[in-house]
């Protein structure tokens, strides 16, 4: 069966000029393109965020997922990663970000996810979208209007987070349904590479390299010759066919089918 959205991927990692542990995880197979940064110490990051990508590990193989997939993983990893720390191993957390294929009516979407500070972009038309928001406290000052988003990667608090599985957090992922399209260039990635690398040069290596794979390693290059100061990870994944609805399909209903999962929402943000 061929899935809704065919795609073709890289991935690149790096512990990073700093660390001596790289405390990320990802994982790289349709229909699901995540990245997991850890935290905790003593190798609590480490085992928390490759708990969260192995509880993915069931769905592996098939040609869409649904919310309720994706939902019910993040459970199963919040659990695991709880247990960690009940077990002394440290103060365990997680971020979790990325996409998973998805289908409505047949027609290929993008799942996306976020809980905590990595990130989600989609490179489409050569416009470069943040999809997810940083659950951080950088972002909730941006969003207050007390801090300019061109001082947020200096400012101290910037690694600060909000939300994560596990770390004691109790606040929820949020969720996007966004439709696809050939050519849709996806981007995933640790902090250790938005908090080195600008958005305006993200977006041009990922426009001037075609490969995927390529694209990957240039991003993670370019974070370490910033300095490297954390874990690095991309993931790249590139729309190669996507299932539409054929045309004529469908009526009024469907036009607004994404509407209400795109915005974050007030207060609590995404699918609660």
């Amino acid at each position: 069966m061929i899935p809704p959205i065919v795609v073709s991927c890289g991935w690149a990692t790096h512990a990073g000029l700093r660390r001596t542990l790289n405390e990320d995880s990802l994982l790289v197979q349709a229909p699901l393109f995540l990245v997991a940064d850890g935290m905790g110490g003593h190798q609590a990051g480490e085992e928390a965020s490759a708990g969260a990508i192995q509880e993915f590990a069931g769905l592996i193989g098939r040609p869409a997922v649904a919310l309720d997939d994706v939902r019910f993983a993040i459970a199963r990893a919040k659990s695991r990663i709880d247990a960690l720390s009940d077990a002394g191993t440290g103060r365990a957390g997680t971020t979790l970000s990325g996409v998973a294929v998805a289908s409505v009516d047949g027609v290929g979407y993008w799942l996306a996810v976020n809980i905590g500070d990595s990130r989600t972009y989609r490179l489409s038309d050569g416009e470069l979208e943040q999809i997810t928001v940083d659950h951080s406290v950088v972002q909730e000052l941006i969003d207050a209007g007390e801090l300019l988003e061109a001082d947020a990667r200096g400012d101290r608090r910037r690694n600060i987070i909000t939300r994560a599985l596990g770390a004691g957090s109790t606040g929820e992922a949020d969720y996007w349904m966004l439709p696809a399209e050939t050519g849709d260039r996806i981007l995933v990635c640790s902090d250790g590479l938005s908090s080195e690398v600008g958005d305006d040069v993200i977006a041009q290596i990922l426009t001037q390299h075609t490969d995927p794979q390529v694209a990957a390693d240039h991003l993670v290059a370019a974070a370490l010759e910033q300095g490297g100061r954390d874990n690095i990870t991309a993931v790249v994944v590139d729309a190669v066919h996507v299932r539409t609805r054929p045309e004529g399909a469908g009526g009024d209903d469907d036009i607004d089918i994404d509407v209400d999962t795109l915005p974050r929402a007030e207060a609590t943000g995404g699918v609660q």
